[in-house]
């Protein structure tokens, strides 16, 4: 057997690489069995649509723990790179859009709805009835779309060859839906990180390329904010809930 080298250790979680694999171990005392499998059929089904992602060997039962096994992909993460040349931002941020667009341009009809998850999130938190009503009208009102969205783009999920290929990683968390929505959430990642200059610049960029208005994604963040919520720390709500405060919403 390969040698076991971790790669990155999360509450209920430890990903490591065995060979030529990777492995994705979870207790089962955070992760339900269900969970796990969707990650897994989420992965596969967005390997259907031709993008560059590792693809999945297996799903196994390892004593009490099941685990989502990977091709492991050779190289640098995006978030390392921009780190060690970071003359080359505006490269790198071109890149990390283009990519994001392409991912938006596929189409799975099986994959789940992110206005769904998202209702379902809104009902999670601990808002007042008044705001959760707000953010539900809010939200189907949106314009229906069937586009795939991340649902955790970042710079860290992205492995960019020796040859150049970029590969995104961990689909945990796609859904098909309005692309507008993963910019915002993109947008809270760079801003979480207190990264508010590039959050900005983004934003512009994603704007530009897209097509879409900033006013228009900016009124998905109150939205994203409130159902990211649910999952995030004390420090990470905070911020999110003055997304979700926001008086006037834009």
């Amino acid at each position: 057997m390969s040698e076991k080298h971790i790669l990155a250790t999360r509450p209920g979680k430890e990903v490591y690489r065995e060979g030529d694999r990777v492995v994705k171990s979870f207790d089962p005392a955070v992760f339900p069995k269900s969970d796990i499998l969707n990650e897994a059929l989420n992965q596969a089904r967005v390997e259907d649509t031709g993008l560059h992602i590792p693809k999945l060997l297996d799903v196994t039962l390892d004593g009490e723990r099941y685990t989502i096994v990977s091709e492991f992909i050779e190289g640098k993460t995006l978030a390392q790179l921009w780190a060690e040349n970071p003359e080359k931002e505006e490269e790198y941020l071109n890149l990390f859009v283009d990519l994001q667009l392409e991912i938006q341009s596929k189409r799975n009809p099986l994959l789940n709805k992110i206005k769904d998850k998202m209702n379902r999130k809104i009902d999670e938190t601990d808002l007042d009835p008044n705001t959760r009503y707000d953010l539900h009208a809010r939200l189907n009102g949106m314009p229906k779309r069937v586009k795939v969205c991340h649902g955790d783009f970042n710079p860290s999920n992205i492995i960019i060859t020796p040859d150049g290929t970029p590969y995104v990683l961990d689909w945990s968390h796609v859904t098909q839906g309005n692309g507008s929505a993963d910019a915002a959430r993109t947008y809270l990642l760079f801003s979480l990180e207190g990264r508010d200059e590039l959050a900005k610049k983004y934003l512009q960029l994603y704007s530009k390329k897209s097509g879409t208005a900033l006013q228009y994604i900016q009124k998905w963040m109150p939205i994203v904010a409130a159902s990211q919520s649910v999952k995030g720390n004390a420090e990470e709500r905070e911020f999110l809930m003055k997304w979700v405060d926001v008086v006037e919403w834009v």
